[in-house]
């Protein structure tokens, strides 16, 4: 019995080197599969709870996180790595209060490690930053539209800028063509034109249900693509294989329009300016990203201040919550930003009667829409994200059946060829953000759907060169930290 623990003991030592090689190698799902490995030869090693804990933030999977983390606390109290994994998890989710009682821990087993100290000072100001917040904000009730504020007419334009200008209120697609060429020298747009496409979206947004019907004609295409997340320079690289958005070559943009990536005001303001020069060019939903407590976190709160300003970041806020939560195509594909319910017999009338107009939830149809993830095995099951749900094939079958569908199309994953077919191919993720943070390696992806049969014709590209601004620039700085 000695030998044989012995045996298994040193096997999940070589399991656990290679796992460490992988997770150097940027290859996270695969250093998961082997610390898993190492786990079931020995579960009493905190060092390999903790260790995938890392590896599971790396993939945005906080709630494993959370539960491996907690699992080497329990092997070991004093572990403070343990805690250190926890606390990092709880941050990303925006979870200040939770993160705090962590690092305080780590300091009190490490009381002379200077990094430990660092950390617990972030957290005490981030924590102390959001006590504030809440001190002072306005209850929803008595809150006013920030857009209905501004009026964009009395914003003038220096002479002396040299950047893309509009003609009157109408967004050209030679405005447009201009301000990507600025975007891409890395020039900003005034705040008067900002302002102006931002406040026109919102009146096009506002007269849209919370699920949109898209009829796309026979013999004609229609493009889908997932995450973006504020990477311009691949933007604009899908518009070079694929074309610019317009009424004979239309596009859906699936959510996570920004943060992390460190172009996402350039990103959204194409977007949205593709909406305003024509609403049947592109259609666009809202992801989990956008939202502030996300934004606050992963970048795009602190870039808009960047490069406009406080007012922008309430505009944006406010302009999110307007995005629409689905979409379906000829009444075939169902398309939405992460996935499906937690009870069954939900319908497409039950999605466009919820009110979106919020900040989102943390249960219900809109939470879980933005963000639940398929699982292979079937049924339903905890998120590994600690928000939502995952969902089987057996989940996706019922609902399209429900709803007279043929297939489910979303986002809101990295996958290493840029999408992945599960669900006995009734659900397809699409990820349009290559080589995502600049260290996943992974490619990007999108759709063409083909009236009238829609099979969906996947098409997948590399990442292409940008300008030396890193990843979560403009983040906070304690989640820089543990980037």
């Amino acid at each position: 019995m000695a030998t044989e623990n012995s045996t298994h003991a040193s096997r999940a030592e070589e399991l656990k080197a290679q796992a460490n090689g992988a997770f150097k190698a940027h290859k996270y799902s695969l250093s998961i599969d082997l610390y898993s490995q190492a786990i079931e030869l020995n579960k009493d090693n905190a060092v390999y709870w903790a260790n995938r804990a890392f590896a599971h933030t790396k993939l945005e999977e906080y709630g494993s996180a959370i539960q491996d983390a907690s699992s080497a606390i329990e092997i070991d109290p004093k572990y403070s790595k343990g805690y250190y994994r926890r606390g990092a998890a709880y941050l990303a989710m925006g979870k200040f209060k939770e993160a705090l009682k962590d690092f305080q821990q780590v300091k009190r087993l490490c009381p002379n490690d200077p990094d430990a100290a660092k950390k617990l000072k972030e957290c005490e100001k981030a924590v102390m930053k959001l006590k504030f917040e809440e001190a002072i904000s306005v209850p929803e009730s008595e809150r006013r539209s920030v857009a209905d504020s501004i009026d964009y007419h009395t914003i003038e334009v220096d002479s002396q800028y040299s950047g893309a200008r509009m003609e009157g209120d109408v967004v050209t697609l030679d405005f447009v063509k201009k301000m990507l060429d600025d975007f891409k020298n890395q020039k900003f747009l005034h705040k008067r034109y900002a302002c102006q496409i931002v406040l026109q979206l919102r009146d096009v947004l506002r007269e849209l249900p919370s699920l949109v019907d898209i009829h796309v004609p026979d013999g004609k295409h229609f493009t889908v693509c997932g995450d973006v997340h504020g990477q311009f320079y691949d933007l604009l690289n899908i518009f070079e294989l694929n074309g610019l958005p317009s009424e004979d070559n239309p596009y859906l943009f699936n959510g996570d329009f920004v943060d992390r990536g460190s172009f996402s005001l350039e990103v959204i303001l194409t977007l949205f300016a593709f909406k305003c020069m024509c609403p049947s060019a592109i259609y666009l939903s809202r992801g989990n990203h956008e939202s502030k407590s996300m934004n606050k976190i992963y970048g795009f709160e602190g870039e808009v201040r960047s490069k406009l300003n406080d007012t922008f970041v309430e505009l944006f806020a406010e302009v999110f919550c307007w995005l629409p939560l689905a979409h379906v195509i000829n009444n075939k594909v169902f398309i939405v930003h992460g996935g499906l319910f937690s009870v069954d017999g939900v319908k497409l009338s039950d999605i466009r009667a919820i009110d979106r107009f919020c900040e989102p939830p943390e249960e219900g149809l809109m939470c879980e829409l933005l963000w639940s993830d398929p699982q292979p095995q079937l049924g339903r099951g905890p998120s590994k994200r600690g928000v939502g749900l995952s969902f089987g094939g057996d989940v996706t079958k019922r609902f399209l059946q429900d709803n007279n569908l043929d297939l489910v199309v979303r986002s809101h994953e990295v996958k290493d060829e840029g999408y992945e077919i599960d669900h006995d191919g009734k659900l397809i993720t699409v990820f349009s953000a290559p080589n995502y943070c600049d260290q996943m390696g992974n490619k990007g992806a999108f759709i063409r759907f083909e009236a009238p049969d829609l099979k969906p014709n996947i098409a997948t590209f590399s990442s292409v060169p940008h300008p030396d601004v890193k990843p979560m620039a403009y983040a906070n700085n304690f989640l820089r930290m543990f980037s």
